[in-house]
């Protein structure tokens, strides 16, 4: 037997010595800094940079004597990083952003819906997303032709007689469209005193009416989540100038009596201003100038799949019936008598401009692209399958959270903590335990008619498989409800940042970074003992 010999790779002697430090004073082990980003200032040291610039080809330039006072020697409490820093931080960030291209977001009445590509592609053609809004009209034809087909589309699915894109958002399409209610009233010699709002309408509604000056005059909901027909016409005089009705509501349903509510305002000379946030379970299947609507405003980011909230600006265009034509905000998009298209500044009644240009124009593009590529046919199949989804959510969900109201879902189903709140479970736990589940959480506590609310709409982008994940993962949540408690009420699990104490922000924001005390310069002795 041939006897084996043991072979040990020689070890360095600095190797050794520096292993011998650590011995009986292991250093703890973390996380790598991907799973902990940092603030940005907090990774700075000074001197480095993420650029090198060539020396200079031209005269130097005194600064001093050009600039005089407004010269700056330093740059304050700037970071300093080299480029890989400041790429890795700004690319760990992004991974831990959800998106609707990541999962479906089942917040109520925001209409998260995907932004289709091609909206995003159409946006990029160079003539779109390079054109300056102070180009002449004779060089902006394509422009203006976008805007005014966009014009067209939109009067057709509401049923209304003339339209403004100039609205930034949809509580700036409120406003513009209750100052157009005034002053159409204040041309009949009486600008009127209140405006009613029902309290299953969108937030915005009562403080878009009372910006404008008006008395907010709140109408109590009936059983089934709808206008209370009596404590309407109790409410309604001759210093009534509209009602501000959110259509379908806050809590998901439809105003079957609409017409009628129509009818009983204008018997009275108010006006029916109809929130059109939630236009995403009525495009192509009924018209608001059909059912007596007089005003109202549309959120292109919502119902036309424009980017939403941090992902674009957004859009809320107000239509309007011929009465109140002439007050919409100057200039409208007009077809010349030669057949070019242009502005009309001619507007005497007009309230006058508000946004500056004419709108914005990248989501104008955006939305005509979505309405043309789906066409009427599409556009009532999205709605059909908004409805479709929400209601398929209810079925499967009655039951493990209480339906407070009965009536038909549109686009969009609320239920309530009630069931849950008995083992002191609350909306708001229950919203962060769906983060665990790899979702984002569904709107919690409003619309503030039902107590615990729990709001989730999962509008037409969402296949069946997503939609039975989410039902799975709330079905879930409710066995644990009942069963462990305390794991939904410490939720989430699961994150980088665990449960962030959300009265301490509201009561104790810290709103800016401030630059610590600067550190004192490491000596060989201090080094050994931060290791």
């Amino acid at each position: 037997m041939t006897p084996t010999a043991t072979l040990e790779a020689p070890v360095a002697e600095s190797t050794v010595a520096k292993a011998a430090l650590f011995v009986g004073t292991p250093r703890k082990a973390t996380t790598h800094t991907s799973q902990n980003e940092g603030l940005i200032f907090e990774k700075s040291s000074p001197g480095k940079k993420a650029y090198r610039m060539d020396a200079l080809d031209v005269p130097a330039v005194d600064a001093a004597a050009l600039l005089g006072d407004s010269l700056r020697n330093d740059l304050g409490a700037m970071p300093e990083l080299s480029e890989i820093e400041i790429v890795r931080h700004f690319t760990r960030l992004s991974t831990w952003n959800y998106a609707i291209d990541l999962g479906m977001f089942p917040l109520g009445s925001c209409t998260m819906k995907y932004n289709g590509r091609v909206n995003e592609a159409v946006s990029r053609i160079e003539g779109i997303a390079e054109a300056h809004p102070y180009q002449p009209e004779q060089l902006s034809q394509g422009a203006l032709r976008i805007m005014h087909q966009l014009q067209h589309c939109l009067l057709e699915i509401t049923g209304m007689d003339a339209i403004t894109l100039q609205p930034a958002a949809g509580a700036h399409g409120e406003f513009t469209g209750v100052l157009m209610i005034r002053a159409y009233h204040e041309s009949k010699g009486n600008a009127r005193r209140k405006v009613l709002v029902p309290d299953s309408a969108h937030g915005t509604n009562p403080a878009t009416a009372a910006v404008v000056g008006y008395q907010v005059e709140n109408l109590k909901s009936n059983a089934e989540g709808g206008v209370d027909l009596e404590a309407l016409r109790a409410a309604v005089d001759d210093d009534t100038a509209a009602l501000m009705l959110t259509n379908p509501s806050t809590i998901g349903v439809f105003e079957s009596q609409i017409q009628e509510i129509a009818d009983i305002l204008h018997a009275e000379g108010a006006l029916l201003y109809m929130d059109g946030a939630n236009m995403n379970a009525l495009v192509g299947k009924t018209r608001p100038g059909d059912f007596g609507v007089d005003v109202m405003h549309l959120n292109l980011h919502k119902t036309f799949s424009t980017p939403h909230g941090g992902g674009g600006p957004g859009s809320g265009p107000v239509a309007c019936k011929a009465i109140l034509e002439p007050f919409l905000p100057a200039p409208l998009v007009v077809k010349k008598a030669d057949g070019v298209l242009g502005f009309d500044f001619d507007r005497p009644h007009s309230v006058g401009r508000v946004r500056m240009f004419y709108g914005n124009f990248g989501m104008f593009v955006r939305a005509l692209a979505y309405i043309l590529a789906n066409g009427p046919d599409g556009l009532r199949q999205t709605t059909e399958d908004a409805v479709l989804n929400a209601n398929y959510i209810r079925a499967k969900l009655d039951g493990h959270f209480e339906l407070p109201y009965k009536t038909a879902s549109m686009h969009e189903v609320v239920f309530s903590d009630k069931l849950q709140a008995t083992n002191g479970v609350k909306t708001g736990d229950m919203g962060k335990r769906l983060i665990d589940y790899g979702f984002h959480a569904y709107t919690t506590s409003f619309p503030l008619i039902v107590s615990g609310a729990m709001m989730i709409e999962p509008t037409e982008s969402e296949s069946r498989e997503e939609l039975d994940l989410l039902i799975d993962a709330l079905q879930q949540i409710a066995r644990e409800a009942a069963e462990n408690p305390e794991l939904v009420k410490t939720a989430p699990h699961t994150t980088r940042i665990r449960r962030l104490d959300e009265v301490g922000a509201a009561r104790k924001p810290v709103l800016r970074w401030k630059a610590p005390p600067a550190k004192e310069s490491l000596t060989p002795d201090s080094a050994a003992k931060e290791w």
